[in-house]
């Protein structure tokens, strides 16, 4: 009998959930790989610069020579790609890695252009979380929040 109720459940479980389950999976395992490498790479610089834009080549320069933005930037990505590769603290990799995401899509709007698609699925992927794991945001987003 209990056999019988949970194919009927799973017969009538709507397809969607399954696709916020393995897309949001997908998705953070993505942007985990990304940010992992992206985060190494600042750190430890084991890829060749590329050619850029000459203003471009001057905001790189401009975050390198402050002597910690730079830095901060990967260790952001890398903390927030461990994190969304652990699946542990997600809505908190989601929240830090935010602002970064919202940079590399300006970077590339007004900067280096040819960089934009991947830009924008990273963008994508990102609003993809957060309405994934909603439910975890509610409380920060409550117009009167009292103190505890």
């Amino acid at each position: 009998m209990a056999t019988d109720t949970t194919a009927l459940q799973e017969m009538e479980s709507p397809k969607p959930k399954r696709l916020v389950r393995y897309g949001a999976a997908t998705a953070r395992i993505i942007l985990g790989l990304l940010f992992c490498f992206a985060g190494l790479n600042g750190l430890l610089n084991f890829l060749p610069a590329t050619p850029m834009p000459e203003r471009a080549t001057a905001f790189i320069g401009a975050m390198m020579s402050t002597g910690y933005m730079f830095q901060l930037v990967a260790v952001t990505q890398l903390v927030s790609g461990a994190l969304f590769l652990a699946n542990r603290l997600v809505p908190l990799a989601l929240a830090l890695i935010a602002p970064v995401v919202v940079n590399i899509v300006a970077f590339h709007i007004f900067l280096e252009p040819t960089g934009l698609p991947i830009g924008i699925l990273v963008l994508l992927m990102e609003l993809y979380l957060a309405w994934a794991y909603r439910k975890a945001f509610r409380p920060m987003l409550a117009m009167r929040a009292r103190p505890e």
